[in-house]
């Protein structure tokens, strides 16, 4: 009989930018905000082709916010991830859909605009090439809903060094995207974004017999 040992590794997602990072089943993402107030897009495609999505983890949780505790849904309706632990004031977004180049053309920018669905496309390309840019999760994005039933996007709440542990239920690539928002402030009062740091803690058989 042989044990499991886990094994960490620590990764810095530079402001702006996507990765995708293979997570089997059992083994856990920390994503940790390090300067504060960064809203991270946060997607999985699983082996088996499926993919989280945010419409249907909201249908299966029957509301809006996500808590410790919670799983996170595929398209299929099936759980991929649990929201392990979370450390941050527990804003999260599951409504509003990853930025990308039309939407900072809407905004006034000119030219080419880094985003969210890019990031993903790139970053997913060698696991799950074509996949379409599904809904993500919003790790530490603040949308509220007033009482005319209009959405209001403001500053992330999160403080620097909260953070939080997604654990997989399959095995799975998670894809994160350090959200470049840099002309709403989203990503707070300094209207750029920032790098956040990503922990990914697998296991592995060590060989070693269990005492």
């Amino acid at each position: 009989m042989t044990a499991l040992d886990a094994v960490d590794t620590e990764h810095v997602l530079p402001a702006g930018t996507g990765r995708a990072y293979p997570v089997p089943a059992g083994s856990s993402a920390r994503i940790t905000n390090r300067h504060g107030q960064q809203v991270v897009d946060t997607w999985a495609v699983a082996a088996s082709g499926e993919y989280l999505s945010a419409p249907h983890t909201i249908m299966k949780l029957g509301r809006l916010d996500l808590r410790a505790g919670d799983a996170l849904y595929s398209n299929r309706r099936q759980p991929l991830l649990t929201v392990a632990v979370d450390t941050s004031p527990g804003v999260h977004d599951l409504l509003i859909p990853a930025c990308d180049a039309e939407r900072y053309r809407q905004l006034g920018h000119e030219g080419y605009h880094r985003n969210c669905s890019d990031n993903f496309r790139e970053a997913v390309g060698e696991f799950a090439p074509g996949t379409p840019v599904p809904a993500p999760v919003n790790l530490f994005m603040n949308v509220t809903i007033d009482g005319d039933g209009a959405l209001s996007l403001g500053p992330s709440p999160a403080r620097p060094g909260d953070f939080v542990t997604l654990t997989a239920m399959a095995d799975l690539v998670l894809v994160l995207s350090a959200c470049p928002q840099d002309i709403v402030p989203i990503n707070g009062a300094r209207v750029a974004p920032a790098d956040v740091s990503v922990r990914i803690t697998t296991t592995e058989l060590t060989g070693q017999p269990i005492s």
